[in-house]
């Protein structure tokens, strides 16, 4: 079994710059209707962005968590790739987190594990 998760979006040309650069995964060509990322150690799943005609509407019923040790730094660095901050940054239950949207508003959050922050 392998797990692959596909991303629905009206232009995945747009935003596989967008996740290739924030996940550091490798972009494939444009396959209509998707743009396949992998991670270049073949460690992480695959992200398909599959092209749709219709634009996100409501909440993502599923997002991606980032895990960083630096949130500063990484939320500096992809909301330069474009991502929008929605929330925070705040601390839930001891996490700092930070929740984002990338260019076509899909949410995401940046996350840090309280015993791996920078001092």
């Amino acid at each position: 079994m392998e797990l692959v998760f596909v991303l629905d979006c009206p232009d995945p040309e747009r935003l596989a710059d967008f996740w290739s650069a924030a996940l550091g995964y490798d972009r494939g060509g444009y396959a209509p209707p998707y743009v396949p990322l992998t991670d270049p150690t073949g460690r992480g799943p695959r992200l398909l962005l599959q092209q749709v005609p219709e634009p996100k509407l409501t909440k993502n019923r599923m997002h991606v968590d980032l895990r960083v040790s630096d949130m500063d730094a990484e939320l500096a660095r992809v909301t330069a790739l474009g991502a929008t901050v929605l929330r925070g940054p705040f601390v839930d239950d001891g996490w700092p987190t930070t929740v984002l949207a990338d260019p076509e508003g899909n949410e995401f959050c940046l996350i840090v594990n309280p015993g791996a922050q920078n001092p």
